[in-house]
């Protein structure tokens, strides 16, 4: 089933890369692009170190971040590793400089059944089952790369694209969830007018699945998926924080530094 790829970095490339991004996200540290040995090259290579990822961590695949690409050499996906998805009235997070954190107001689709990677494509409704339940959320973000113009697409795809977790807030309804093209939000008072980039919170779980699928990749029950940000990254401090969505709720999470 796993598609012809054009990979050009080896196993051994691929783990050495993950080893660097895993020592990065546990030091929060930030470092400079990956030594040509073991720097993804294409998409094939960016994708292959993240499985090395989640190998090397000694983790499963708690969930995944993505987005119906905008353009056709930039596919946005990516692994949520074990113990970063975090639900409550604390989130604990490694916190950019000044005791600050960076996160980005999604919403979270939570599989209640497995999909397992086929050979024909699941259908719509199929995945729409699958959904058990539907969440105001946040996928938290790290910066593991320093500043530098070079980097490639493929250079921070290889990373997760920032990823550090998800936060998952109260759940809303499906029929909310699919009807939210547009969302003004609240984020300790101040106003952002939300949209999602794909004018859609629910297509993308439809191409991550038959995306994954087709590299022979299945989804487990119990996975949170978000699906893109309705206002980019935004840089909060690292305590008490509320947010409101809209008519659709509000709620408060303290983020905790460790």
């Amino acid at each position: 089933m796993t598609e012809k790829t054009t990979q050009t970095l080896n196993k051994e490339a691929c783990l050495k890369a993950a080893q660097e991004f895993l020592t990065r996200r546990e030091d929060n540290h930030r470092g400079d692009a990956l030594p040509a040995d073991c720097r993804p090259a294409n998409l094939d290579d960016a994708l292959a170190i993240q499985v090395a990822t989640v190998e090397a961590s000694g983790k499963s695949i708690a969930g995944w971040k993505c987005l119906v690409p905008l353009n056709p050499e930039q596919m946005v996906v990516g692994p949520v590793l074990e113990g970063t998805v975090q639900q409550g009235a604390e989130c604990l997070v490694k916190s950019t400089e000044a005791g600050k954190t960076l996160i980005e107001p999604e919403i979270a689709f939570v599989l209640g059944a497995d999909l397992p990677a086929r050979e024909d494509a699941y259908t719509n409704e199929e995945i729409d089952n699958a959904i058990a339940s539907t969440h105001m959320a946040l996928e938290l973000l790290q910066r593991r790369y320093a500043p530098n113009d070079d980097l490639t697409f493929f250079d921070k795809l290889a990373d997760c694209l920032l990823n550090q977790g998800i936060f998952v807030g109260p759940e809303i309804t499906k029929a909310q969830a699919y009807d939210a093209a547009t969302i003004k939000l609240s984020i300790n008072g101040e106003s952002y007018d939300g949209k999602h980039p794909n004018l859609s919170a629910h297509t993308p779980v439809y191409w991550l699945i038959n995306f994954m699928r087709e590299r022979g990749v299945s989804f487990k029950k119990g996975q949170t998926i978000i699906t893109g940000s309705y206002a980019g990254a935004i840089e909060v401090v690292a305590q008490a924080t509320e947010i409101e969505y809209e008519g659709l709720g509000k709620y408060q999470v303290t983020f905790k530094e460790f």
